[in-house]
């Protein structure tokens, strides 16, 4: 027996330029363990060839696929973008995509508040228009990159909270209700946006960041595509005679026609979102006007009918949001630190979609200063959520990272331009609410796709890494099953007992270990984290093994020219703000 070396040659990919390094050195690294085998006698050689040997005499069949630190295939990266017709279709898409989070959030704190349809209205417009700014910022001046800014769902836990706070017992208008209510979780938002802002601008994300590896980055980016499943099909199923058409067209559209229609120009797969949700809500427009759901118990008709929103009714002509619209902000210091558990979450969650756009963009990875500045970005976000009185604080989008995926379309512009159509839509309700009262059943339907697509972008980072290390596999496999089981655990508990598995007398820190442990992302990167950094840490290995020796010339901001193409902030403000 022959003993056989697993480990590559150092001087593999000394002298190569950086756009061959990534394939001569996966390649290096699988002919080093070849030529470790006895040779083979000439005319041993020559027969095997002249049988064809199972593989036809080429070489290179059995080949690994390279190792690439930019995504191939992608039509338009971060810099580039389509014709302005296109680039403005491709917004609009961005924006129906985002609004579906807008309504179901804005739908699930109001109520609870004590408002009523004007109220919900007014809160997804106000929402809507307030992830219009945050967008145009961070994609001027935070990451850089395509990345939708807007609601997120890891703050209804605490928002849940203060909404059913017995303070409010005396209030009998719900009106007034709602007012005082939303004025606290404002000034929740305020201040745990600080803590963002801090943890982001003073570069302490930074820090960590320059420890993040491939490996410990694979579980995070994988969850935050499959954490959100309860999304998809589950609410789907909901109106499964529109969901599930609504889910069987999208896979038609962006998968198959493509293939059967030959064509010079990408249509049916860079629009099919638009395509499936036209068809889909004419269908739903049938069955709502045939009397298909007259008799249907009233939770069937919410979910399938397209009349039920009460959103075009209730929507203002024309209303211009503006800061403290609800009242002057109220504090309470219990109510900010389950925000601020929220915002540390948010932070997590936006990380791994931040990775993923930046996949789908086409953009090399991304360096750590420009990491802790989208974070101090999203600080700022989290702020005007609370001035304006959103109800809620904001997130990367993770469906609109998985959008990117599915059109092959990364460009900056497109997302810019959807910004515009929020600001736009969101002044003018009642256009936004007659585009908000698609059912969501057909919502659920476009998250079982881009959800998916995020997750493949955390699995297409396992390319940096050794799968044969029984490290790698203990790390990656442990910390995806432990960030789905804490999470379905705490989730599954909060819904059969009404509380959390951590009920203590303190509401605020029952509210804290609720919302961190029922997050699978940031479960499953403190764990991979941790047992990445102390795990046999110290043998020589390991930084081949977990992929970082792949990004570590991306981990100073001038290290690689590619960098500055895609991550520079315009008219030239890295000299004024090299460390942001």
């Amino acid at each position: 027996m022959v003993t056989v070396k697993t480990s590559p040659p150092r001087t593999a990919s000394l002298s190569l330029p950086s756009f061959f390094t990534s394939s001569y050195t996966f390649h290096s690294h699988n002919t080093y363990i070849q030529t470790q085998t006895p040779p083979q006698p000439e005319a041993t050689q020559k027969k095997t060839m002249a049988s064809g040997g199972g593989n036809s005499g080429k070489s290179d069949d059995f080949q690994p696929f390279p190792v690439k630190d930019q995504l191939p295939g992608v039509d338009f990266c971060v810099c580039t973008s389509p014709s302005w017709p296109e680039s403005i279709l491709h917004g609009f898409q961005h924006y129906l995509v985002m609004l579906g989070t807008t309504v179901i959030v804005s739908s699930t704190i109001v109520p609870l508040m004590g408002g009523g349809n004007t109220e919900k209205a007014e809160v997804i417009n106000t929402l809507l228009f307030v992830s219009g700014l945050n967008t145009l910022l961070q994609t001027f001046f935070g990451t850089r990159l395509p990345v939708v800014i807007g609601g997120s769902y890891v703050f209804i836990i605490p928002t849940v909270s203060i909404a059913l706070s017995s303070r409010y017992s005396f209030l009998t208008d719900p009106n007034e209700r709602f007012k005082e209510s939303m004025r606290d979780v404002q000034g929740a938002l305020i201040v745990a946006s600080f803590f963002t802002m801090t943890i982001g601008f003073f570069g302490f994300w930074r820090v960590f960041a320059r420890f993040f590896s491939p490996l410990a980055a694979a579980p995070l980016v994988i969850l935050t595509g499959l954490g959100l499943y309860s999304h998809g099909f589950p609410q789907l199923a909901r109106c499964v005679e529109v969901g599930l058409p609504a889910l069987i067209a999208l896979i038609f559209f962006s998968q198959y026609i493509p293939h059967l229609i030959k064509s010079n120009r990408a249509i049916f797969d860079r629009f099919a979102i638009l395509f499936s949700i036209v068809v889909i809500w004419v269908y739903a427009e049938i069955l709502t006007a045939s009397g298909a759901y007259d008799n249907s118990v009233s939770k069937t008709q919410f979910s399938c009918r397209t009349d039920r929103s009460g959103l075009t009714s209730a929507a203002s002509w024309i209303r211009v949001p503006y800061p403290l619209q609800w009242g002057r902000p109220s504090f309470h210091a219990g109510d900010a630190v389950s925000v601020i558990a929220a915002s540390f979450v948010a932070i997590i969650e936006s990380t791994g979609t931040f990775i993923a756009a930046s996949r789908y963009a086409s953009a090399t990875p991304i360096p750590p200063s420009v990491h802790s500045r989208g974070v101090g970005w999203l600080g700022v976000a989290i702020l005007l959520n609370g001035l304006f009185g959103t109800g809620t604080g904001s997130t990367a989008s993770v469906e609109n990272a998985g959008l990117l995926g599915l059109t092959r379309v990364g460009s900056r512009r497109v997302v810019q331009i959807s910004a515009l159509f929020m600001l736009f839509l969101s002044v003018f309700g009642k256009f936004g609410a007659i585009l908000a009262s698609i059912p969501l059943p057909i919502v659920a339907a476009l998250y079982c796709v881009l959800f998916a697509y995020v997750a493949s972008a955390g699995l297409g980072l396992l390319q940096f890494c050794n799968l044969n290390s029984f490290r790698t596999k203990f790390i990656l496999g442990f910390s995806l099953f432990i960030g789905l089981s804490i999470s379905q655990y705490f989730n599954e508990y909060l819904l059969v007992s009404g509380h959390g598995p951590v009920h203590t007398q303190s509401t605020w820190f029952n509210n804290v270990m609720q919302t961190i442990f029922s997050s699978p992302a940031t479960v499953a990167i403190m764990v991979a984290f941790f047992l990445d950094c102390t795990h046999s840490y110290w043998h020589g290995s390991v930084r081949r093994d977990n992929g970082s020796h792949w990004w570590e010339k991306f981990r100073s901001f001038n290290a690689d020219t590619r960098t500055e193409n895609f991550y520079s902030l315009p008219a030239n403000l890295n000299r004024f703000f090299p460390s942001f």
